[in-house]
């Protein structure tokens, strides 16, 4: 999604008509470009010094690299060969130099005239191909390439030299420099760019026009052209997405909504009362926001971090039985079935008496909670959809089931949202639209979101952490076990399940796949480099692994093995029976990432733990050490010990802050990932804006856009804000109905 600003018709032409079908048409498909506005914001990664090549050290492997340079040899060999006419083959060696590192250009067969005769020594070029090794050599094989040639013939070496090149994200189809001459066609359009920032904030802090930035970014004189450029497209970017997040709010805040207070010696009392421990402080702190909330006229918008354990689940349901307590209804949204259940059997199990509405035995103050699922039976979701409609039941727990046009509530006034970033927009409006009047909104995530991000990506909703976890949590050791340089470390982990076990214990083994292979791809594609040896092989599944265990390192133990494929019914079966202690160790996919709570499993091992993300290990590893007894986290893993994969798992094995591993792993894995699991059309708007690097940027920005959003609601004088807005909310919009 591009924030362009203020598509005025100038940028909103057709790049076909600007560039031809046949460059439009690469553009399109491989880099998401489609007008002239597009391509002008599609700024450079990076600039090169004519003359200066990359470093050698950092080309990557197999990656498609542009590097710049003089031709320091070139050498045509013959060789014999049975494919080329008259027997013999030729290859021409060429070998470039920066002065500091050299690298080696092959060309063979018919591809040898043309660089043979353009390619002698002294010739400077722009070189783009892909990284391989040949001889224990780096080298290029048939690389496309550029002369470059001063344009002034009476231009110094210096000068010339000294010239920045803007390097493109680009493609094996479309070179850096093709696009650089797209871009340089299109250029003058830029002087027709409205601009989305307020003149006064402009002005204040010393921002250049966006013609003028857009010029510099893309024909920079200097380097302090650059600084200047990205300066100035930062702020764009945060400030057009804050005034988007910042109306938003702005709109929300204006709906009505009806407050909900709970009845004094209520259900929420009678429930307090019955917890067999005191709330922590942070659950009484972030509790008191949320009933703040509830007790106004507009409706509550709030998300609530917390770290995996720290009782988010229990603040939760503490608000929904407030809102039952005041005539309402609370409905609560769980990404997959198997969280949806666990979410319902935990809390009819906290609630005892208290969930048995309209039964025999049940509790004065009881309400009735219903489960709603795409897979139930008939007869039983007519009998939820029917305790909806009449109130009877005071809290349903569902998946995107709840969502359906058919489910009626008697009065929703309270919407809880778990894992939000499973869940666009769209979908968390459509189950608010079932209220009266709009219900208060409750959104949870146990990922913990670094400040900036959830400012981003949350930018809609108030924030409320729990980060204190609450007494009777064990903690957690966590260990790396390099299967490939320690094979004995894997034998004494199984070891050590089996120990887990023989103390009353029970264990979980993680792997990426399920294994019954219908076209499964793995949770990342593997890397074919020279040091990844391990992940040419497939990951580990599921299947396979509880196999190997049942009949070798864990034979005598019950084994049971759970993944996303198996019936609703069966993997609910496969849970109890876990649950309830009858199986010892549980083989999974990351089916069990969220919301599953068994306080007697206390080993956790991760098969090919490399292949998961910072985050997710840390969701894994927090569904281990839920009771009195400490917990194990074991990640094995075969990449060798220099590789960035390692050095990743050292990192969560060295800590248990999940924002301190949050922001490790956003500045490993760039925003793209990040927001993009935020499903957020943060992500993809973010060209030259970092959520780490420009915290400041963003806190100002977001200042900046609710005073002007709260002086200013429709923006009647910043046309082209109004135009980037537009921009960025049609892409929004399109992105979530695709996402359904």
């Amino acid at each position: 999604m591009d924030l362009v600003p203020a598509l005025e018709e100038p940028l909103k032409q057709p790049l076909k008509s600007v560039l031809g079908p046949a460059t439009a048409k690469v553009m399109a498909e491989h880099l998401g470009l489609h007008t002239v506005g597009d391509l002008l914001h599609h700024y450079p990664r990076r600039y090169e010094e004519r003359g200066q090549l990359t470093h050698l050290a950092d080309l990557p492997m197999d990656e498609h690299v542009t590097v710049v340079a003089m031709v320091a040899d070139a050498r045509l060999h013959s060789f014999a060969s049975t494919r080329a006419p008259r027997g013999k083959g030729q290859r021409l060696e060429v070998t470039i130099t920066d002065g500091s590192g050299r690298l080696q250009l092959v060309f063979f067969g018919n591809g040898v005239h043309k660089p043979h005769k353009e390619l002698l020594p002294g010739t400077r070029a722009m070189f783009a191909g892909k990284v391989s090794v040949f001889n224990r050599r780096l080298q290029l094989a048939h690389p496309a390439y550029e002369l470059l040639r001063g344009d002034d013939p009476d231009e110094s070496v210096e000068s010339w030299a000294g010239a920045l090149i803007p390097l493109y994200p680009a493609t094996a189809k479309l070179e850096s420099w093709k696009i650089g001459k797209a871009v340089q066609t299109v250029l003058p359009s830029a002087q027709e760019a409205l601009d989305p920032l307020p003149p006064s904030l402009r002005e204040g802090r010393g921002l250049v026009p966006l013609p003028e930035a857009l010029l510099k970014i893309h024909r920079p004189g200097t380097k302090a052209d650059i600084a200047q450029a990205r300066d100035r497209l930062k702020w764009d970017e945060a400030f057009v997405l804050q005034v988007a997040l910042a109306r938003r709010r702005h709109t929300d805040a204006q709906l009505p909504a009806v407050p909900r207070r709970p009845a004094a010696d209520g259900l929420l009392t009678a429930f307090d009362d019955r917890l067999p421990f005191t709330l922590t402080d942070g659950q009484q702190k972030v509790s008191k926001e949320i009933f703040d909330d509830l007790a106004t006229e507009h409706p509550m918008h709030r998300l609530l971090q917390g770290e995996v354990g720290s009782g988010k689940t229990l603040v939760a349901l503490r608000a929904m039985l407030a809102v039952v307590d005041a005539g309402g209804q609370a409905a609560m949204l769980a990404p997959t079935e198997v969280l949806a259940q666990q979410h319902h059997r935990s809390v009819t199990e906290m609630m005892g008496e208290l969930a048995e509405g309209g039964m025999l035995g049940g509790a004065d103050h009881a309400t009735k909670v219903v489960l709603l699922t795409g897979s139930m039976g008939t007869a039983a979701r007519r009998q939820a959809m029917l305790d909806l409609v009449t109130g009877e039941a005071g809290i349903v727990i569902g998946t995107h089931a709840l969502i359906e046009d058919k489910v009626q509530f008697h009065d929703l006034g309270l919407v809880v949202v778990d894992e939000q970033h499973r869940f666009g927009v769209e979908q968390r409006d459509a189950l608010r639209g079932k209220g009266k009047q709009p219900p208060h909104l409750l959104v949870m995530t146990a990922t913990p979101i670094p400040r900036t991000v959830a400012m981003t990506v949350f930018g809609d909703l108030e924030t409320s952490v729990l980060d204190q976890l609450p007494a009777g949590r064990s903690p957690i050791a966590t260990h790396v076990v390099p299967a490939a340089d320690k094979p004995h470390f894997l034998a004494r982990a199984w070891e050590r399940v089996r120990e887990e076990v023989a103390n009353g214990h029970q264990a979980y083994v993680v792997c990426p796949r399920i294994g019954d292979d219908i076209d499964e791809a793995a949770p990342e594609k593997a890397k074919k480099s020279a040091e990844d040896e391990a992940e040419k092989r497939p990951p580990l599944a599921v299947l396979e692994v509880a196999d190997h265990l049942a009949k070798g390192p864990l034979n005598g133990l019950k084994v049971e093995v759970l993944h996303g494929r198996m019936h609703p019914d069966d993997k609910d079966a496969v849970m109890r029976r876990f649950a309830a202690g009858e199986t010892d160790v549980l083989v999974a996919t990351t089916v069990i990432e969220v919301g599953v709570n068994v306080p007697n499993a206390t080993a956790m091992v991760i098969m090919d733990a490399d292949r998961f993300g910072v985050s997710q290990l840390h969701q894994l590893r927090g569904r281990v050490g839920r009771g009195s007894a400490p917990g194990l986290c074991l990640l094995v893993t075969e990449m060798p010990e220099a590789s960035a994969a390692r050095q990743r798992l050292t990192a969560v094995a060295a800590t248990l802050d999940g924002f301190e591993l949050s922001r490790i792993d956003l500045e490993q894995r760039r925003e793209g990932d990040v927001l993009g699991q935020a499903q957020s059309g943060a992500r993809s708007s973010l060209r030259v804006l970092a959520v780490i690097e420009d915290e400041e940027i963003i806190a100002e920005a977001r200042e900046e856009a609710t005073a002007l959003v709260a002086r200013d609601p429709e923006l009647t004088d910043l046309p082209g804000l109004r135009t980037a807005l537009d921009a960025l909310l049609d892409e929004e919009r399109e992105q979530y109905l695709e996402k359904g």
